[in-house]
């Protein structure tokens, strides 16, 4: 049971929806923007979070859109997991999103809520890390869209008030070879050990990692030591890590040097498999 009240408003606009947070936020409610809601009632329930008003963002056309216009794949905030999993047009997103959590949970956690969320794995984001996908945004300066690797730096840099609209991805990247690997300490819809997408384009092989840090990341250093052939496997790999962006997650699912091991070896078994691609 949520221990607050708290007011619900469900805006038919991009604009109504910014509006209306503007609204509540000048009246003190500090609104929350709210998708699937898992997050939030989960949070709410443990009082990790406290809100006077929720802004329901399924109503909004924009958010819900789930289809290929002039080669783009272009996917609503509002989309769930199941829905991406389900979805034959992008194998990578679909694989990745089927990692999330379990079934029961897929069906209603939505990809802009994964992206947005406060839990830290924020899995959904790496296929779009690695195909250089644009975000539509919606805020008080209007609609803007943004190269996801501008705003997003372990988390999905929002201004006050704006909200995630919808993810915008060349369609060509659906084609390239890939792989999803989650390693978990026992069930599969655990949180991650460690989390690898990868995605080969132009002969080399794009890395983005969830669970390794305490954030997700991509790194074009990183990628170019993995990608180097005139250096071993097994060097490349070490260097790799030592160029990590924080330290590793070290916590009671695992300890740092546990999942250092878990990581090379998944990073060993993934680039030999699409190098041979």
């Amino acid at each position: 049971m949520i221990p607050f009240d708290f007011e619900y408003y469900k805006p038919s606009s991009m604009m109504e929806a910014v509006d209306t947070f503007r609204l509540l936020n000048t009246q003190g409610k500090e609104p929350l923007y709210y998708g699937g809601g898992t997050e939030i009632i989960t949070m709410a329930r443990r009082s990790h979070i406290f809100t006077e008003a929720v802004i329901d963002i399924k109503g909004i056309p924009e958010c819900n859109t789930f289809n290929v216009q002039n080669g783009k794949l272009v996917i609503g905030a509002s989309i769930t997991l199941t829905q991406l999993q389900e979805s034959k047009i992008f194998p990578l997103l679909g694989r990745a999103a089927r990692k999330v959590a379990d079934h029961t949970v897929r069906n209603k956690l939505t990809v802009g809520g994964n992206i947005c969320g406060k839990i830290t794995f924020r899995e959904a984001v790496l296929p779009f890390l690695l195909s250089d996908s644009t975000v539509v945004l919606a805020g008080q300066k209007g609609i803007r869209n943004v190269p996801i690797s501008q705003v997003f730096n372990k988390t999905l840099n929002l201004e006050k008030g704006e909200f995630l609209v919808q993810l915008v991805t060349d369609i060509g990247y659906s084609q390239f070879p890939f792989m999803s690997i989650k390693k978990t300490k026992q069930e599969k819809s655990a949180y991650p050990l460690i989390s690898i997408d990868s995605l080969k384009k132009d002969g080399q092989t794009r890395f983005a990692f969830s669970g390794v840090c305490p954030f997700p990341f991509r790194s074009s250093t990183i990628e170019q030591v993995l990608n180097d052939k005139n250096i071993p496997l097994e060097l490349r790999i070490n260097k790799a890590l030592s160029m990590l962006p924080a330290p590793i997650n070290n916590n009671i699912e695992a300890s740092a040097e546990y999942r250092e091991f878990v990581l090379k070896n998944t990073l060993s078994d993934t680039i030999k498999v699409l190098e041979r691609s």
